[in-house]
């Protein structure tokens, strides 16, 4: 069993880490920290070098939230993941049996994050295990 979090530097992925860390220090589990590295489209001479840069910056971003979960002393696991960022967190969460997935809110209201496709909304929406959104906290 794991915690899952999605993450990628952002407000609200900043205060899901947090989270998560307490979360996993709390039940003793490993945090798995993922970031979905899938550009838009999939086809064209662009495709490998928009891949390849977003898997350099889930890179820079996983390697800055393991040296906070580690200083927690939670062991972690980073996994990049070549899919939109909802997909990879669902699918990384059923290969650990991820007991659940963590993920930060932009604070964008229901109605737009229905609208525009928002990972917390489709997590809630899709994933068969329990999805924590962590609200951000005030600047």
């Amino acid at each position: 069993m794991a915690v899952v979090l999605g993450y990628d530097e952002s407000p609200g992925a900043e205060a899901a880490l947090t989270t998560a860390i307490n979360v996993a220090a709390r039940f003793d589990e490993p945090l798995i920290l993922v970031y979905g590295a899938a550009p838009p489209g999939n086809v064209g001479e662009e495709f490998k070098a928009h891949r390849d840069a977003l898997r350099e910056i889930g890179r820079t971003a996983l390697s800055h939230a393991v040296e906070r979960a580690h200083a927690a002393g939670v062991d972690t696991q980073i996994e990049l993941v070549d899919a939109k960022p909802a997909q990879a967190l669902m699918q990384v969460a059923d290969a650990h049996d991820a007991t659940v997935i963590v993920v930060g809110t932009a604070g964008e209201s229901p109605l737009k994050g229905a609208m525009l496709g928002s990972t917390p909304h489709k997590l809630l929406h899709l994933s068969t295990r329990p999805v924590l959104c962590v609200p951000v906290g005030e600047p």
